[in-house]
């Protein structure tokens, strides 16, 4: 068990006050619309002589201070506060930068990771409870002398694309970069907030007290192939899903053993939707930089009813995956702009409250370059996220050699061991 104490506690500013004119930053529909929680990564670098033994913690510990002080310059709403659900306030109060000493082995908590105890790598909890900062940093100096990097920043201001986007930047000011590509932050011109006091949907739909337990799940290159191959014949002749791509493998083979889990449970018929998320900006047009910084993603959802030929669920579950996603399409991104999907939001919101639907969730990290964060001492040896407060919720990461995928699967204690065997 990892012993964590907490050596220190500061905010970091930005090194230069932000001007006048960009102090509010309204959000955008998008924004208004994302939970309130965290979204958590933790990088591990192990110890490098050569790196390592002519740096010291103090030596390392204002490096990222300052570098983080400088990228929060380009990244100023980080350091500001959400006001009202409409828009933040960029007054420089800064973000939290936390300091702590492991009494364990990095190379122990990487080789079994203990999934209730990587939080204690993260300066806030990830359920937003108590937010009191949009951005949290913590810095974990382990005694045979890894270090591991737990970033966590609120979805209320970013989806995951705009936290590695952040990530890289502050990274690459740290070991010396001079050209930093720079954030823009006017998602709300396209994507104008919303009045939604009226709407049966509200942010916190979803977010769950009921305890969520997250276990990871392994797929090498080998079991990708398998899952590819299954996913490819699937679709009888080929001609639905054609070229399986490692996400949709995965996804299917989820999401069937969740549906075998999920009609073990039930008495009575039920449709099944399987949510992805979706990265919005290559779908606009034009198409959108991933500088665009913000919640700039949509679910698609695929629906399977448990009636007709459910023993053979791959023939469906594959094309429909695929289906779902192929409708995030301009047509679906102008109802986003000019509030249809509101509308949209509260009935679904209404029809998946009502019980009659199991959900299985997806958002898919493994493209996000996170192993190609690099503070000057080489890349991460593994990158992890943590347990999330939805139900039903799959993050799926690349692994570190890049050919696998790391599936990483919340779902309610009793849920969880039915689902492993």
């Amino acid at each position: 068990m990892a012993n964590v104490e907490i050596l220190s506690k500061e905010m970091i500013r930005p090194s230069s006050p932000t001007p006048e004119h960009l102090r509010n930053l309204k959000l955008s529909f998008l924004d208004q619309v994302a939970p309130p929680v965290y979204v958590p990564l933790i990088f591990f670098y192990p110890f490098d002589e050569l790196c390592f033994d002519t740096i010291s913690h103090p030596h390392i510990s204002q490096l990222l201070k300052q570098s983080l002080s400088d990228t929060l310059t380009m990244f100023y709403p980080l350091a500001g506060q959400i006001q009202e659900n409409s828009f933040i306030d960029c007054n420089d109060s800064g973000v939290e930068f936390v300091e702590a000493q492991v009494h364990a082995r990095l190379s122990d908590v990487i080789r079994e990771p203990n999934m209730a105890e990587l939080n204690k790598f993260l300066a806030v909890n990830p359920s937003g409870v108590g937010i009191a900062t949009l951005l949290a940093v913590q810095i974990n100096y382990f005694d045979c002398g890894g270090i591991a990097i737990g970033v966590c920043l609120s979805h209320k201001i970013a989806d995951g694309t705009s936290l590695v986007t952040f990530i890289n930047a502050w990274a690459a000011t740290c070991r010396g970069e001079v050209k930093i590509r720079q954030p823009y932050f006017d998602l709300a011109h396209l994507f104008p907030p919303r009045d939604l006091s009226g709407s049966s949907f509200t942010p916190n739909t979803g977010i769950t007290k009921e305890k969520i337990m997250t276990k990871r799940f392994v797929f090498d290159k080998e079991k990708l192939a398998m899952l590819k191959e299954v996913a490819a014949a699937a679709s009888g002749d080929g001609s639905q899903v054609k070229n399986p791509t490692r996400v949709e493998a995965v996804s299917a083979f989820i999401w069937e053993k969740f549906m075998e889990v999920a009609k073990n449970k039930m008495d009575e018929k039920k449709m099944y939707a399987a949510v992805h998320a979706v990265n919005l900006r290559p779908r606009t047009s034009p198409p959108l930089s991933e500088q665009a910084f913000g919640n700039c993603w949509r679910p698609s959802i695929a629906f399977i009813s448990t009636s007709g030929d459910e023993k053979n669920g791959c023939p469906n579950v594959v094309p429909v995956l695929r289906s779902s996603i192929s409708k995030i399409n301009s047509d679906y991104i102008k109802q986003v702009q000019n509030g249809e999907y509101l509308n949209h939001l509260s009935k679904s919101k209404d029809m998946f409250m009502k019980g009659d639907i199991e959900l299985c969730n997806f958002s898919s990290w493994s493209r996000f370059p996170v192993y190609e964060v690099d503070y000057g001492w080489g890349r991460p040896c593994w990158v992890c996220t943590t347990t999330l407060p939805f139900k039903n919720v799959v993050i799926l990461m690349s692994t570190p050699c890049g050919d696998g995928i790391e599936a990483w699967v919340n779902m309610l204690e009793e849920d969880i061991s039915a689902f492993r065997s």
